[in-house]
């Protein structure tokens, strides 16, 4: 994703361990993170996507892991449901 007029862009690193278990890294140094521990935009966001590509099912509970790489695990649970656009997120972080 790219902003604009602030010039800013973010990415998230994603690699998949199970049908609905996933790690994740988001990287975001143009905004002055070098990574974050737990970032629930972004998991909110990757449920919509994944949804949206139809690598998982509407009806679907998503475990991402992330923040294990800079010794802040932290467990985010992103729930789909079917006809309902909306993302749940919901977990757990260390704080940094």
């Amino acid at each position: 994703m790219a902003d604009e007029a602030l010039d800013l862009t973010t990415v998230q690193l994603v690699w998949r361990e199970g049908p609905a278990v996933f790690h994740v890294r988001d990287p975001f140094p143009v905004g002055g993170v070098v990574e974050d521990a737990a970032t629930g935009a972004a998991a909110a966001a990757f449920g919509a996507y994944a949804r949206a590509l139809g690598l998982v099912p509407d009806d679907a509970r998503l475990t991402l892991h992330q923040g294990h790489d800079m010794g802040r695990p932290s467990l985010l649970e992103v729930d789909l449901r079917p006809g309902d656009p909306r993302v749940r997120v919901t977990g757990a972080a260390i704080a940094v």
